[in-house]
């Protein structure tokens, strides 16, 4: 079937079009403002899963230490002998048995020993270790939920900005055509676009990331119970 001049011109507008409307297209269209708000919610999403992928692979590499550290811990004999061999590794798990075992050789090297005053401690140094380590692995979650809510916003900004452009175009061309308003509109939606390509990623991975850090804690407290009742047992027999 042949097409007629006015098909191929038809054809070759839209193809046209269709380039002005790609992603590089629209960016080096819009405006200074909105170039701005582009790159910074691009930079905002890459630094977003540069976290996202660095944040799974130290959570998933010290919940799985800790979890083979604890196993091996209540298989263990002689708990003195399992902290001087492993109980000195930078991991949480070791890290709470430190802090339990340095707090017992201070408080059992008196000669009268305070039963009392050692459980107050023994729970004290391991809850603080706890709370120590649950704030070095969440030190920069915040940095998530904070694009997670601002990103939108931000494109939103860009959206308003780049619709406000195209009915200045509008008004200075004295034409409403779709021709005369796409460009603008297009550039505003792509900010939104971009916006919550920024974002969406950025609340999972924060959820996701929270709900894994509770776990480890509730893992490790319970750890810090069975090893502060192993300690309270051997207390009784201290005299």
């Amino acid at each position: 079937m042949s097409l007629s001049m006015p098909d191929v011109g038809l054809a070759v507008g839209n193809a046209a079009q269709a380039a002005t409307i790609s992603p590089l297209a629209l960016f080096l269209q819009a405006d200074i403002v909105v170039k701005v708000v582009m790159l910074g919610l691009l930079l905002a999403s890459i630094w977003t899963w540069a976290m996202i992928i660095g944040f799974s692979f130290t959570l998933r590499k010290a919940s799985r230490q800790s979890r083979a550290f604890e196993q091996d811990f209540w298989k263990a004999e002689d708990i003195d002998r399992f902290y001087e061999g492993r109980g000195k590794a930078e991991f949480p798990a070791a890290k709470v048995m430190a802090a339990g075992v340095t707090e017992w050789r201070r408080s059992t090297a008196q000669k009268v020993i305070d039963r009392e005053g050692t459980r107050d401690r023994l729970s004290t140094a391991m809850s603080s270790t706890i709370a120590a380590e649950m704030d070095r692995l969440s030190d920069r979650l915040n940095i998530l939920a904070t694009i997670g809510s601002v990103a939108p916003f931000v494109g939103l900004f860009g959206t308003v900005w780049g619709i406000m452009r195209a009915f200045t175009s509008i008004a200075a061309e004295q034409n409403s055509s779709l021709a005369v308003v796409a460009p603008g509109i297009a550039e505003a939606l792509f900010a939104t676009a971009i916006g919550l390509f920024a974002a969406i990623p950025a609340v999972i991975a924060y959820n996701r990331f929270s709900h894994g850090i509770n776990r480890m804690e509730s893992g490790l407290t319970r750890f810090a119970d069975g090893f502060y009742s192993t300690l309270s047992r051997e207390l009784e027999t201290q005299r």
